[in-house]
């Protein structure tokens, strides 16, 4: 699966999980370690640059560009819809369970 349109052309992007609907698969670290990291409750979050996790709810982490494909891949294999992809600029939702 290719990143078409606006999350294509390079414009930030931040990404957060639900944990409330998170089932813990950890198909997001497998396709996105650097980005993604299941914590000892067996759930996945999203770490920044600082490999800390985020754990508040809704907390986010930017997108590198380097890994976009790999993040949207991961919203887009999530069996718990729980991968939230959107633009920094508008809080738009271009990759989830609520992208349109």
């Amino acid at each position: 699966m290719s990143v078409t349109g606006e999350a294509a052309t390079g414009e930030a992007l931040e990404v957060w999980i639900d944990q409330d609907l998170c089932t813990g698969d950890g198909i997001c670290a497998q396709y996105a370690p650097e980005v993604f990291e299941l914590d000892i409750d067996g759930l996945a979050y999203v770490k920044g640059d600082d490999d800390e996790l985020r754990q508040q709810p809704g907390e986010t982490v930017p997108v590198p560009l380097t890994l976009l494909q790999d993040v949207v891949d991961s919203a887009k294999e999530c069996p718990g819809d729980c991968i939230h992809v959107r633009r920094v600029h508008d809080q738009v939702e271009v990759f989830g369970p609520d992208a349109d």
